[in-house]
C-alpha cells in the first residue's frame, strides 16, 4: 500500500492518456478520403484546421451549457463544410456519424501512459477517470486502447449531469469513488477545465503540460511526461 496522502488519482482523457490530437488526425484522413472532400476543401490541411476551429469553439460552447450535445456532434461538419462553400446538412450529419465511429478506434496514447497507470496501480492507488467526453465515445477509446482495466470508477459529464470544469462533477466523481478531498489528485491538461475545476473543489493538481506550453498558473505540481508523476506520488 503507498504512503502518499493521496488515494485516489482522478485522470482526464483526451489529451491526457488518450492522444485526441494524433488520433483525430488519422480519423479526419479517413474521412477525407472516404468522402472525397478534396474537391470541397482543396487540401487536407485547410479542411484540418477550419474542423478544429468549429470544434473548439463548439466544445467550449458544449461546457458553458449553451449547444447540446446532438447538435454539437454533427454541427461541427456543418460549420466546416459550409466555411468552404458548401452548404450540406445530410453531408455533415454523415461525415459525424463516421467520426463518432471512427474516432475511438484509434489507438494512440501519450508516452508512458500504460507504464505509469501500472506503476500507480501496483503502488496501491485508485485510478479513476473523468472525462467531459460522451459515454458511447469515451468507453470505447478506453477499451481499445486497453486502459479501462486501470480504473475503478468512470465519471463522465453525461453521467454527472455536469461539465468540468463545475464543481458538480468533483463531487459527483468524489462520491463515486468513495474519495475526500484531500485525499484526492487531478492529473489533467486543461488549465480551465481540469486543472481550475479541481483546483475550485479544493482537490490538488497535476498539470500534464505535454506541450510545455507557457502559463501564468500555479497548479500543486506540473509535469511535461506522464512517467514524472511517479516522482511525485
Amino acid at each position: 500500500m503507498n504512503s502518499s496522502k493521496y488515494q485516489h488519482l482522478f485522470f482526464d482523457l483526451d489529451r491526457t492518456l488518450w492522444d485526441f490530437d494524433s488520433n483525430s488526425e488519422i480519423t479526419l484522413n479517413q474521412l477525407f478520403r472516404d468522402y472525397q472532400l478534396q474537391s470541397i476543401f482543396g487540401s487536407f490541411l485547410f479542411f484540418k484546421s477550419r474542423f478544429e476551429y468549429h470544434n473548439g469553439k463548439l466544445w467550449n460552447a458544449y461546457y458553458q451549457n449553451r449547444i447540446r450535445k446532438e447538435d454539437l456532434m454533427y454541427r461541427r461538419f456543418y460549420l466546416t463544410l459550409k466555411e468552404a462553400g458548401t452548404d450540406d446538412l445530410d453531408l455533415a450529419k454523415e461525415i459525424a456519424q463516421d467520426f463518432i465511429e471512427i474516432s475511438p478506434l484509434q489507438t494512440k496514447t501519450f508516452p508512458n501512459a500504460h507504464k505509469t497507470l501500472q506503476y500507480l496501480k501496483d503502488k496501491g492507488y485508485n485510478l479513476h477517470i473523468i472525462t467531459n467526453g460522451f459515454n458511447e465515445v469515451q468507453y470505447k477509446k478506453l477499451s481499445n486502447c486497453r486502459l479501462i482495466s486501470y480504473f475503478t470508477e468512470i465519471i463522465t459529464s453525461e453521467d454527472a449531469e455536469a461539465n468540468k470544469p463545475s464543481p458538480l462533477i468533483f463531487d459527483y466523481a468524489l462520491k463515486s469513488a468513495g474519495a475526500t478531498r484531500s485525499n484526492s489528485i487531478m492529473v489533467g491538461d486543461d488549465l480551465k477545465t481540469d486543472i481550475a475545476g479541481a483546483r475550485k473543489s479544493e482537490i490538488d493538481q497535476i498539470y500534464f503540460n505535454a506541450h510545455k506550453n507557457k502559463h501564468e498558473d500555479q497548479p500543486t505540481y506540473e509535469i511535461n511526461n506522464l512517467i514524472e508523476i511517479t516522482k511525485i506520488l
